[in-house]
């Protein structure tokens, strides 16, 4: 995506300064189409790092859902445990309850309930009737308890035949959710994972076409010094070095391969992703910290360079994506 396309110079003792200039300068209209699609891959690179970052944060806050949601699962569990055994010891309980009314039942069907007019008839006293009576009043409250507490506790059972089936389905839904975040989990970790790669990717080749731009405008300036020692001239490496700075529209206060990697060389670039403008797509920002009024590209050559110099001289090239 991010091959270099830069026109080779053969390296000649021989080369024509003219000449060379000419391939240069050529060579200028494509290490601007190198910046432009550097200025993309720094785009999907920066998609991609906040995807990555996104997928970590989420994958982190589903971890912590996932550990609090088992143990809630877990507590609610036990509690259906603990349910079913009181609901099987209220269900013991109502047996019992209607083991005792139904012995009750068949010994009054067997010897017959005393009515109130027998005890009245049968008793030789006053004192008898009075004891009878109590008897009866007694015998009748055992019964109505009996039959009120097998009522009860049949309630009882079915209150709690509710609780289960209500923590059942709450342990369900928990199980179901839990599930569904550990599948979430998976599919957040592959598409960090995916995301990671994507990163990687872009970086390499964002690497590998800065070097070989760096070592092309390195080769330009060792074949100025060659062209011009065949010529018998001499003429230093910073001489040649700017010399190429001005053949690709320079000459410019950082070195030339971050501003042919960010610009092309062009003073007017804006790019449209970060709103990073001018030959060396400063920010607006930055830009407004160190000075500058309106925006960077339409900033003449001159401010562009002041501003420039001064943010080399405070961050060097770690300013720069390119750097």
């Amino acid at each position: 995506m991010l091959a270099i396309a830069l026109l080779p110079v053969a390296a000649s003792s021989a080369a024509d300064i003219g000449s060379l200039q000419a391939k240069v300068s050529a060579a200028r209209g494509e290490a601007s189409s190198i910046a432009s699609k550097l200025q993309a891959a720094q785009g999907e690179l920066a998609a991609a790092q906040q995807e990555a970052a996104a997928a970590s944060a989420r994958e982190q806050k589903l971890t912590s859902l996932l550990a609090s949601g088992e143990q809630r699962a877990e507590r609610l569990a036990g509690e259906v445990q603990r349910t079913q055994r009181r609901l099987a010891a209220e269900k013991r309980r109502l047996r019992r309850a209607r083991g005792a009314l139904a012995s009750r039942l068949v010994a009054i069907y067997e010897s017959g309930s005393p009515s109130t007019a027998s005890v009245i008839l049968t008793s030789s006293s006053f004192d008898e009737l009075t004891t009878r009576t109590e008897y009866l009043e007694q015998i009748q409250q055992s019964d109505s308890a009996l039959a009120s507490r097998v009522e009860q506790v049949r309630r009882s059972v079915t209150v709690a035949l509710k609780r289960v089936a209500a923590l059942k389905a709450r342990v369900d839904a928990y199980n179901d959710r839990l599930a569904a975040a550990r599948a979430e989990i998976s599919s957040v970790r592959q598409n960090a994972e995916a995301a990671a790669a994507q990163l990687h990717s872009v970086a390499a080749a964002r690497a590998a076409s800065l070097a070989t731009l760096k070592s092309q405008i390195g080769g330009w300036v060792s074949d100025i010094q060659q062209a011009k020692a065949a010529a018998a001239e001499r003429i230093s490496a910073a001489e040649a070095e700017s010399t190429v700075e001005r053949w690709l529209g320079g000459p410019f206060s950082i070195p030339s391969y971050i501003v042919m990697c960010e610009s092309g060389g062009n003073y007017g670039a804006l790019n449209p992703s970060s709103g990073a403008g001018g030959a060396y797509q400063i920010l607006p920002s930055t830009w407004e910290l160190y000075g500058g009024r309106g925006a960077p590209q339409n900033a003449p050559k001159a401010e562009q360079d002041r501003i420039a110099a001064e943010i080399w001289a405070d961050s060097g090239s770690s300013a720069w994506v390119c750097g």
